[in-house]
């Protein structure tokens, strides 16, 4: 392969927390002189405008799930529709590999690819891979995966698996930079708490009934942070009030997350592959909350990673209550020992260098053509 002539396509769609990975890599792969061309779907074009691609293609895709069957087969159809988009740009742009980050946007330009024999790599976010990648994974060229050990490969898929971590952006690895804040009795405590969009609802729900519940001398030390639904944001600012915080944010967003993640001594929050990531990279110990209800249960597979080295505390949605969240925050902020070891354990996980390893991995994949 010469380097300079050639094409990578990188397929993601769907969530930032697929094209964020896909972004790093792209800033790895043109570092190395590659061209880069992002096929995604509509969802994310406004967060795609950004990325550091040559050229950026909107291919139609959609999710076969859920009881209905009009939908379904609706949903079909729509991949069907882009499984042919998709093969004419890729007889356009003539990459020589193409690399797919999971979820449904990716399967008809990752399908597509195999039947035209470029090779494909798929990488694993997760720790239990997912339906669409395991449907792919039959036709990869090579797997790489976010976790050492993952669930749910296909017996059938062949294909060599690479361990390289999840491509972190550059915001996380600046924020990795930064030590650990020293805990000490006159120094504030910083409590992070995000749970992203399908997981603030409940976060407001649960951790303002247990700040309340913890001793007064513990409240006037405690700086919190909060990502807050902009339906709820008053009524969640108004359970704070009065409580003698030494202070309090709460938005609905926050862009520098990885910053505010870097200077926390805890965070509490959901555990997709991109969070716990961050959390082992930048070294922050973590309560966890599993998303509940989903087929694969991929983010309690993702936190029993942190959990089986000391480095977070994973707890189940049905059992995350304004008590026990209360007894946790008491354990942990006086005994700040726990926290400063459960810092160092996650920061042993971490991968800093994920998107050159995958980087690797595509060249290598791509010279074997």
């Amino acid at each position: 392969m010469t380097v300079a002539q050639a094409t990578v396509l990188l397929c993601a769609g769907g969530t930032g927390g697929h094209l964020f990975p896909a972004e790093s890599l792209a800033h790895a792969l043109r570092a190395r002189g590659l061209r880069v061309a992002l096929a995604t779907d509509a969802r994310v074009d406004s967060i795609a405008t950004g990325f550091p691609a040559s050229e950026i293609v909107t291919i139609a895709s959609a999710t076969p799930s859920g009881r209905s069957l009009v939908r379904r087969a609706t949903a079909l159809l729509t991949l069907g529709r882009g499984f042919g988009a998709a093969a004419k740009e890729i007889r356009r742009l003539n990459p020589a590999a193409i690399v797919g980050f999971g979820g449904y946007p990716t399967v008809p330009p990752m399908l597509a690819g195999q039947i035209l024999r470029v090779p494909t790599i798929l990488h694993e976010q997760n720790a239990v891979m997912g339906r669409a990648n395991a449907f792919l994974a039959r036709g990869g060229r090579a797997i790489a995966t976010g976790f050492r050990e993952v669930r749910g490969i296909p017996d059938k898929a062949t294909a060599p698996r690479t361990h390289t971590g999840n491509p972190l952006r550059p915001a996380v690895l600046s924020a990795a930079e930064m030590a650990y804040p020293a805990l000490g009795e006159v120094d504030g405590l910083h409590l992070l708490v995000f749970g992203g969009s399908q997981g603030a609802a409940v976060m407001g729900q649960v951790v303002p009934k247990a700040i309340a519940q913890l001793p007064a001398d513990l409240r006037a030390r405690l700086h919190l942070v909060q990502q807050v639904r902009a339906e709820d944001l008053t009524e969640v600012q108004n359970l704070y009030l009065g409580l003698g915080l030494a202070g309090l944010e709460t938005a609905p967003f926050f862009k520098d997350l990885p910053d505010r993640m870097a200077r926390s001594h805890l965070v509490i929050g959901r555990s997709g592959a991109s969070t716990v990531s961050e959390l082992a990279a930048i070294g922050r110990p973590a309560i966890l909350v599993p998303l509940p209800g989903a087929l694969d249960q991929d983010q309690a597979a993702n936190a029993a990673t942190l959990a089986a080295i000391g480095a977070a505390l994973a707890i189940p949605q049905s059992a995350f209550t304004p008590d026990r969240l209360t007894a946790e925050l008491v354990d942990l902020f006086t005994t700040p020992a726990k926290l400063t070891a459960a810092a160092a354990a996650a920061k042993s996980a971490g991968i800093h260098d994920a998107a050159e390893r995958l980087a690797d991995l595509v060249v290598a994949t791509a010279a074997r053509t």
